[in-house]
């Protein structure tokens, strides 16, 4: 059964709602520059309140690996998500890295291969210029396909309860990432939607 993963989470209520609803986890996006952005120490209480089978993933942009570290041992996140330009080296951390990938075209896929040793698994979200993640778009499945070769994929990019079960069926990735599609304004969940969409990638 694939995995789902919440990101952008803001605030407890849509915490504990997306737990309920069997979400397997739960990003909190630390890079300032997001409308999705929660503090550390925010981020911090809502994951003390979480059951304990829920994943924790920490989404970061270029951050240094000190700050990156420190905001790791203070919030308790289990899983590191890199979504800037950060280089293989980067990705030895003291948690499991998730490495965003932003894809334009199968040429996208060819920094894959220098980092298969250091993740856990690839995110390949939609490339737009102007915004570095949750943009509400889709991007080639096809392309997708392609980057399994790599190692676990994680699809992203404009995924919503209306086409969730197409992308499933389509790439038959590890997890698949949902944020704009399950929102009613920015950092702000719409439970119904949520459900919907958990329900049916679990169904898929």
């Amino acid at each position: 059964m694939v995995k789902v993963k919440v990101c952008g989470i803001t605030n407890m209520d849509d915490a504990l709602a997306a737990a309920d609803l069997r979400a397997d986890a739960l990003g909190f996006v630390f890079y300032k520059g997001s409308p999705r952005y929660i503090t550390p120490d925010d981020a911090k209480d809502v994951i003390s309140e979480l059951p304990p089978f829920i994943t924790t993933v920490g989404v970061f942009v270029n951050e240094k690996k000190e700050e990156l570290e420190k905001i790791v041992n203070l919030t308790g996140i289990d899983v590191v998500q890199l979504h800037g330009d950060e280089p293989p080296e980067m990705c030895r951390l003291s948690r499991r890295v998730i490495k965003a990938i932003r894809v334009k075209s199968l040429e996208s896929l060819d920094p894959l291969s220098g980092y298969k040793d250091t993740v856990s698994a690839f995110l390949l979200d939609t490339f737009t210029p102007e915004v570095l993640g949750g943009t509400g778009q889709i991007f080639n499945w096809d392309i997708a396909l392609d980057a399994k070769q790599f190692g676990k994929i994680i699809l992203a990019g404009g995924l919503t309860p209306e086409n969730i079960e197409k992308a499933i069926r389509w790439v038959h990735p590890y997890g698949v990432d949902v944020s704009s599609g399950v929102e009613e304004g920015k950092g702000k969940k719409n439970h119904k939607k949520m459900k919907l969409f958990i329900e049916r990638a679990k169904s898929a």
